[in-house]
């Protein structure tokens, strides 16, 4: 099965900054169309949206980030169109989870359902600290 590859997890302080990385495989479908975005699910919690870029046209996305992470976290896809990163500022205990990179052929189905998606990552644990 594919898997995304993701990277940049670790343990910080409160009020640090980390970035996440996420590359799906250069060979096979083309993921430059794809709605890419993480996820992210802590002990005892239910999976919950975090972030995602949706393809507009052309090299345009566009992007979408969770009420709660707003002005903190932003995405966007890197050069290389199957790469999307994951900008974590200001980070706070209760954003200690596993992250997951998720991807899915571009359509009209709610990025936010985790459901939707049929590539994932195997995740990377983002600890914070107080």
């Amino acid at each position: 099965q594919v898997k995304l590859v993701e990277s940049g997890g670790g343990l910080v302080q409160a009020g640090d900054s980390l970035r996440l990385s996420c590359t799906a495989p250069a060979s096979g479908r083309s993921f430059n169309t794809d709605t890419m975005a993480w996820f992210r699910q802590a002990p005892g919690k239910e999976r919950e949206f975090v972030a995602a870029t949706v393809w507009h046209s052309g090299s345009t996305y566009y992007v979408y980030v969770a009420d709660s992470e707003q002005g903190r976290f932003t995405i966007a896809r890197g050069g290389a169109r199957n790469v999307v990163n994951l900008q974590m500022n200001n980070l706070r205990p209760e954003d200690t989870a596993v992250y997951y990179c998720a991807s899915r052929p571009k359509g009209d189905k709610d990025y936010r359902q985790g459901g939707e998606y049929d590539y994932w990552g195997q995740g990377t644990q983002v600890t914070v600290s107080s």
